[in-house]
């Protein structure tokens, strides 16, 4: 992309920014790659690899459990490294300039607050946090981390290419990992977030929502709307006649439905943006 075209891509966003000035602003993986931190989908939308851990198999199976962890063992130090690229500096500065009324993220890395935004909602939760689904108790993932590393020193010698969320494309026998388990009740041990098969938490969907009715119009950046826990924002923003402009590249599922398309990098469109506005 030469840097004309770049500009006028810019110029665009800032046009319909000037035009709607209280943006709900949604975001997804493809935010997040120029951090370093592999998405889920192609330019057609359709999965990369594996879809990731259900809950429901991960509740009920030992097994699910040994393989998240153990591949969570190898990945996680990406995540745990990633820092904000200029996309997420350029939401938190249009954030300081009264253009954003909320960010709902549908990423688990935490990136947004660690470059200066404070009108975020996490919609999937945060992957440096831990639940028992037991007795509700929280912990920071880092601790966890260095505890499961003293009890698989054998797993912390293997690589693998990183995915998505802190997972690693690790393919063995994982029947020896030693999962571990709330220290208070002996309950089970989750990343605090939504699993494919779960339900976001109401209360976040709900603040998403009251936040959408007031702003003027939705920014998708980085996501192709394939999850209908995204989806639905461009739905409902169609229904109250709410303009959505998006920058992504490749299809997204709400094509039809915007007023602007900018098939771009994000980093790129929204840190040339920050440097007009």
């Amino acid at each position: 992309m030469t840097d004309q075209q770049l500009q006028d891509l810019a110029s665009r966003l800032q046009a319909f920014i000037d035009r709607h000035p209280r943006l709900l602003v949604l975001t997804g993986a493809g935010i997040s790659t120029d951090s370093g931190i592999p998405d889920y989908r192609d330019r057609q939308g359709n999965w990369k690899r594996q879809p990731p851990v259900d809950h429901r198999d991960f509740v009920a199976s030992l097994s699910s459990r040994q393989r998240f962890w153990a591949r969570s063992l190898v990945g996680w130090p990406l995540m745990a490294a990633a820092r904000p690229n200029g996309a997420h500096l350029a939401l938190a500065a249009l954030e300081r300039q009264g253009h954003v009324e909320q960010l709902v993220t549908q990423n688990v890395d935490g990136l947004h607050e660690r470059a200066g935004s404070r009108r975020v909602i996490d919609l999937h939760g945060r992957s440096d946090s831990v639940i028992c689904l037991g007795c509700g108790a929280r912990l920071e993932r880092d601790p966890l981390q260095q505890r499961l590393a003293r009890h698989n020193p054998a797993y912390c010698n293997h690589s693998a290419d990183a995915a998505p969320d802190g997972d690693a494309d690790l393919e063995l026998d994982f029947s020896a990992f030693q999962v571990l388990d709330c220290e208070h009740c002996g309950g089970i041990l989750k990343p605090d977030v939504v699993f494919f098969g779960d339900n976001v938490p109401r209360p976040r969907v709900e603040a998403a929502l009251s936040a959408l009715h007031r702003a003027d119009a939705l920014l998708v950046v980085g996501s192709s709307l394939m999850v209908y826990s995204g989806f639905r924002f461009c739905r409902i923003a169609a229904t109250l006649n709410k303009p959505i402009a998006a920058i992504n590249l490749g299809r997204t599922r709400a094509d039809d439905l915007l007023s602007l398309k900018l098939e771009a990098p994000a980093a790129a469109v929204l840190d040339r943006l920050s440097q007009i506005a």
